[in-house]
Parts: structure tokens; C-alpha cells; sequence
């Protein structure tokens, strides 16, 4: 619910999730903000392009009542501005 912030779906490995933080910030560096038009009085662009490369919703389909993931799937919430207060929201569509 907030564009500095994004939910995906992975392999949860420790690993991994170091890697997604290095490539992300190779993409999207934080510093230096002055790279950056979005730096007057925020310093938060690289947030906004983290958030658009890893996305803002996951579907996950629910069998017998539990997430049906992969073996070593989870859903990652990722926080790339850390300053504001942040919610969530799961929304439930059933058929």
C-alpha cells in the first residue's frame, strides 16, 4: 500500500535474499541522491525504482485451506525507504 514498498514471491534463502539487496542496489543506487531529479526534499527515488522492479502484489492460490506455494517458496515483503509507516493489505477473492 505504499510505493517504496513492495511483496513478491521467492526462494527463501539467505543467499538470495543478499543477492536481491546487491542487485537491486546496482540498479537503483541510493547514493549519490544528487544522481537523482526526485532528491529535493526527499531522497527516496531509488525506493520508488526498487519497488517498480520487484512489484506491489502477489496472487497465491489456497488448496484445503493453505497457501498453495513450491517446496521453498515464500512471500517477501520488502521495504526500500524505511522511514514511513507502512500497511498492508491481503485481500481474499473467492469464487
Amino acid at each position: 500500500m505504499h510505493i517504496t514498498a513492495s511483496v513478491s514471491i521467492n526462494d527463501d534463502a539467505s543467499v538470495l535474499h543478499h543477492d536481491y539487496g546487491v542487485w537491486l542496489e546496482k540498479l537503483a543506487p541510493h547514493a549519490p541522491v544528487s544522481y537523482y531529479r526526485h532528491s529535493v526534499g526527499e531522497d527516496n527515488a531509488d525506493a520508488h525504482m526498487k519497488w517498480q522492479i520487484m512489484g506491489r502484489e502477489v496472487v497465491v492460490a489456497i488448496t484445503a485451506g493453505h497457501l498453495d506455494f513450491g517446496t521453498w517458496e515464500r512471500i517477501f515483503y520488502g521495504e526500500f525507504d524505511g522511514r514511513p509507516r507502512k500497511r498492508v493489505r491481503v485481500k481474499i477473492i473467492d469464487d
